[in-house]
């Protein structure tokens, strides 16, 4: 099974079934490791964690300093040495790179796993880059050409026979269709990740993709069984991640630390996927993606757009939240003070004390290689 180790050696770790495997994997690991001209600088062990044919693959100290010093992974692609090579390929080497730098170790059972896991976490941070949506907290709405709605039970489902990887993308993207689509910030990472899922299964496992299409058109897997089907948390509150950890294609949640205002609907927090290059999807505005500086000092100025209407209702007041964001980025005494109030780990659920935004979790997608495939879908009868 493929995951994360939370006590076993950091990078990433490859458990095979007998010597024979454990060779192949990792010939086949030299030669992932020479495509993103990697080769020579990865430093290769045996795992004390009671597999007889595991192997870890990670950076040896000095350039683990170098490139991601206490596994700060948001300048990784300022600090990796230049490689020839398009934008996506740029993309891929620092995915793996950020996956060796991981101070939890990532599992997988072969280098196809792996190199699976790669390509869909690639397919997201794009896809994120692309995404450009209306927020909106209640309403919501989907292209009817490719979606409808079958009511709370089941959500928006596939209409008959429509692709799916086609409506995830005309629901998200608005290059393809010229229009903004509503949606909540949760509700579309589950759009892009799983449209991240699907451009893998395409190519390489369509048979799986059949199935998820078809669950798609009898049902909708939102919310919590949408982690619980499609997604690996990593990292917990006893053991968080650092919070300068990310990985490209990472769903994960930034906090919303002051009480009064974290009750206006849809400003508990803010889910967003890691992009990469040290960047956030901003669905909102795709044009101005999020540092972890800028995500921070606006979810700290919600405080001050929080407004309650005529009936008494929280609302948020967007136009007063921006006043005082350019009021603190102007501010470079403000702007620290801010940072050092919110760059902290989040108080527990329900606790409002001294923690800031950042979430000791992430969240990536199973594995779906045809091999040793983890995606397990849940059954619904046919709609009518």
């Amino acid at each position: 099974m493929h995951g994360v180790s939370q006590t076993a050696s950091a990078g990433i770790q490859l458990i095979s079934p007998d010597d024979g495997a454990a060779l192949q994997d990792r010939k086949d690991m030299r030669e992932l490791l020479q495509t993103h001209q990697l080769d020579g600088v990865v430093e290769t062990a045996i795992p004390t964690q009671g597999h007889d044919h595991a192997y870890a693959f990670g950076l040896p100290p000095g350039l683990l300093q170098a490139w991601a010093p206490q596994h700060d992974t948001l300048k990784i692609h300022e600090r990796l040495p230049r490689a020839d090579g398009c934008k996506a390929l740029a993309l891929a080497r620092e995915i793996l790179v950020a996956m060796l730098v991981s101070p939890h170790g990532f599992q997988f059972p072969s280098v196809a796993a792996l190199a699976s896991h790669l390509r869909v976490r690639q397919h997201i941070a794009m896809a994120a880059q692309k995404t450009a949506l209306a927020f909106k907290t209640e309403a919501a709405e989907r292209p009817a050409c490719y979606w409808r709605d079958a009511g709370e039970e089941h959500g928006f489902i596939l209409q008959p026979g429509r692709c799916l990887v086609d409506a995830l993308i005309a629901a998200t993207q608005p290059d393809a269709t010229g229009r903004l689509y509503d949606f909540s910030c949760y509700r579309a990472t589950e759009y892009v990740i799983l449209l991240g899922i699907a451009l893998e299964l395409k190519t390489h496992h369509p048979e799986l993709l059949t199935e998820v299409q078809q669950l798609n058109e009898n049902h909708a897997v939102r919310s919590g069984q949408f982690h619980e089907v499609y997604l690996v948390e990593y990292g917990s509150m006893a053991e968080p991640l650092p919070s300068r950890y990310y990985v490209p294609g990472d769903r994960l949640w930034f906090r919303n630390p002051d009480e009064r205002s974290s009750d206006v609907m849809g400003y508990e927090g803010s889910w967003v996927i890691y992009m990469g290059g040290g960047l956030f999807s901003n669905f909102w505005e795709r044009d101005r993606p999020y540092t972890l500086e800028s995500k921070a000092i606006e979810i700290y100025h919600w405080r001050d757009g929080a407004r309650t209407n005529a009936q008494g209702l929280w609302q948020m007041d967007e136009n007063v939240v921006e006043q005082h964001v350019r009021r603190t980025c102007a501010d470079p005494e403000a702007q620290a003070r801010v940072l050092q109030r919110m760059l902290r780990l989040r108080d527990p659920q329900g606790v409002y004390a001294e923690g800031g935004c950042i979430d000791s979790t992430r969240e990536y997608p199973r594995g779906v290689n045809p091999q040793h495939c983890e995606l397990v879908l849940p059954s619904y009868a046919a709609l009518t």
